[in-house]
């Protein structure tokens, strides 16, 4: 089942299996990655062909002494995209270009093997709640002058509207002249919202404070 269909020489009919089978391994990987994030169609059309172009690049370097150069070569295409891409984006491009390697090599058991249980694997990740943060966490920014110590200052008000706060970021503005505080807050009251950022205003200077939801940033490699 694991041997490879690609013998001394390669024939027609092991051609044919092979770039058969990474066209399916190629579209279930895309499938899989469509159903479970969110992604343009030019990406899903992307990953669907990623398998056969690997596979057809190891048929034609396959038993040369430049086969690892070349492999080498296709992989290192990945840190030139066009635009970076976040780290799921990532892990199916290398999980299609691992596939299409173990087709080209004529490893079609293997490859649907790997293709099946890295599919389940995806699919019960995505579903699950793992890694996800609170449903109900706010991100709150609180603009403060240079000369105010943000240590304790607002712990006071965050203990009366707050159930949890942790500072997840400190920056600077204005060439220096004011710094930007971001919390990861769980307010115990929605109620109060207007409440706590008038008291935190009052206590700022009157400077800027937003809270929103957190957005879905990229977590780029």
């Amino acid at each position: 089942m694991f041997n490879s269909v690609i013998g001394s020489t390669l024939t027609i009919k092991s051609l044919m299996i092979c770039l058969l089978a990474s066209i399916i391994f190629g579209l279930i990987i895309s499938i899989v990655y469509v159903k479970n994030s969110e992604c343009s169609k030019n990406f899903a059309i992307t990953l669907a062909i990623l398998p056969l172009l690997v596979n057809i690049v190891i048929m034609m370097v396959n038993g040369n002494i430049g086969a690892g150069v070349a492999v080498m070569g296709a992989f290192s295409l990945i840190r030139f995209r066009s635009q970076p891409g976040n780290s799921k984006e990532i892990t199916a491009v290398f999980f299609a270009m691992a596939v299409g390697l173990a087709a080209g090599m004529g490893y079609i058991g293997f490859g649907a093997v790997f293709t099946l249980v890295t599919a389940i694997y995806m699919i019960i990740l995505s579903i699950s709640h793992f890694a996800e943060r609170d449903a109900d966490t706010r991100e709150l920014k609180i603009t403060i002058p240079e000369d105010q110590d943000y240590d304790e200052i607002y712990n006071d008000i965050f203990d009366r509207y707050l159930s949890k706060y942790t500072l997840t970021e400190v920056k600077t503005s204005n060439m220096g002249s004011l710094y930007d505080l971001k919390y990861d807050i769980n307010l115990k009251d929605e109620s109060k919202v207007k409440m706590m950022i008038d008291e935190i205003r009052t206590r700022n200077g009157n400077l800027t404070v937003l809270l929103r939801r957190p957005k879905h940033s990229l977590e780029e490699l």
